[in-house]
């Protein structure tokens, strides 16, 4: 599997995605199986000392929230890919994990349920 970045993010919508099991308004009609995206990030120098002068003043480290964040997202559009190739155009049951490999490597996991839906009839 290749890397994917937020430029290639799938057809699926952000909305068609959620934490829960089920999606208000539609129901489940084919379950395609679990979807993941996975990254593997380590920390710069550069940036490590960025951080390190940043805990001097104390509150939030700005350079490792948006590492963090950059890194979840990429994780998050990289499973998107994956549902979107199964045939879903929905992922319920989203999920993450994060995992230190080494000291300064932290591998970030996406994972959910790719699903067919269908809207509700009203």
């Amino acid at each position: 599997m290749t890397s994917v970045i937020h430029s290639q993010a799938a057809d699926i919508p952000y909305a068609m995605t959620t934490t829960a099991f089920d999606l208000p308004g539609y129901r489940v009609v084919a379950n395609l199986g679990v979807v993941r995206g996975i990254v593997v990030r380590s920390r710069s120098v550069f940036g490590t000392i960025g951080a390190g002068l940043q805990t001097l003043v104390g509150g939030n480290i700005s350079l490792f929230t948006e590492l963090a964040e950059r890194t979840r997202q990429q994780a998050f559009d990289t499973m998107l890919v994956q549902a979107d190739m199964a045939g879903a155009d929905a992922v319920i049951g989203v999920r993450y994990d994060a995992t230190e490999l080494m000291q300064g490597v932290t591998e970030v996991l996406c994972y959910g349920t790719a699903v067919r839906v269908q809207p509700l009839e009203g």
